[in-house]
């Protein structure tokens, strides 16, 4: 074999440039794969990070299921994410990050394929508790788009004229305004309680003290208490995209979460600093230390 050949395929060499591993960001209802702009770069330092496509609402995808009569649903949206990492990724066992509606879809996943999640980061996932406040169905309905970027930020700045004029422009075009139509209503109402005693993997859930979609945080937050081995902060002054608002401060969590270096949580994040609870745990055979 040519030297050069033999040394491009040296094994040892190969083996020390492997791959990181597996980091999926599920972005939700509101959102698109673009509001993980603060994020990808710092994550993508330690983790290799994929961003699948679901909630295209303007795509060819989406529209044969609705020209057929289908629905969009988070069991739906779950399988394109599993066809997606089957065809796409193909190396578990993957990292899972969602917001709102991603973090449902990821939920789901994780408790129908056990074996190929290692560990959830959920930020202000909906569908855990009661009801959820939707002035994003209203903002589409009526046209009333700087309502809609407002209800997702606790800071007025990031609810800039020029993002609401991008939401306006996209909802200008009838097949995306369609699309999201038809995955509110498959969507709207869902609830992954069933699911939360039944996930076994790590699992960091980040609330914003400020949400103006959850209608119960802290209802939400002693729901998500039923997950084995999970781990919960709150941000003070922040909305329902903490990913965005507070990106800093959710890059480090995360990523420390993801290698398990996730130490104590600082005071000034523990949920009960901001709503006194108590929850009565149930039994783990999963220790905190054992992933």
């Amino acid at each position: 074999m040519n030297p050069t050949v033999r040394k491009f395929f040296d094994l040892p060499r190969l083996n020390a440039s492997k791959r990181p591993a597996p980091l999926i960001l599920v972005n939700g209802l509101a959102e698109q794969s673009e509001s993980w702009f603060a994020n990808r770069t710092h994550w993508s330092r330690h983790f290799d990070v994929k961003v699948p496509e679901l909630l295209v609402y303007d795509g060819d995808s989406l529209h044969r299921r609705i020209d057929a009569g289908g629905e969009v649903t988070v069991d739906y949206l779950t399988d394109r994410l599993a066809n997606f990492l089957d065809e796409y990724v193909q190396r578990p066992p993957y990292n899972l990050v969602g917001s709102s509606l991603g973090g449902q879809i990821i939920l789901t996943y994780a408790t129908r394929y056990p074996e190929k999640v290692d560990r959830l980061a959920l930020l202000c996932p909906s569908g855990l508790h009661g009801d959820e406040n939707l002035p994003m169905m209203e903002g589409v309905r009526r046209s009333q788009y700087d309502t809609l970027v407002q209800s997702v930020f606790h800071r007025s700045h990031f609810a800039s004229e020029d993002l609401v004029a991008v939401i306006e422009r996209k909802f200008q075009d009838r097949k995306w305004k369609k699309g999201v139509l038809r995955t509110l209503r498959g969507t709207v109402g869902h609830s992954v309680a069933p699911l939360l005693s039944m996930v076994s993997q790590p699992t960091l859930l980040i609330w914003g003290e400020n949400d103006q979609v959850i209608a119960d945080v802290p209802g939400s937050i002693r729901a998500a208490d039923q997950i084995r081995n999970v781990r919960q902060v709150v941000i003070p002054k922040c909305g329902h995209a903490p990913q965005i608002e507070k990106s800093r401060l959710v890059n480090q969590l995360v990523l420390r979460f993801l290698r398990g270096q996730l130490g104590t949580i600082p005071p000034t994040l523990i949920p009960a600093r901001f709503w006194p609870y108590q929850v009565k745990r149930p039994t783990s055979t999963v220790s905190p230390q054992s992933r």
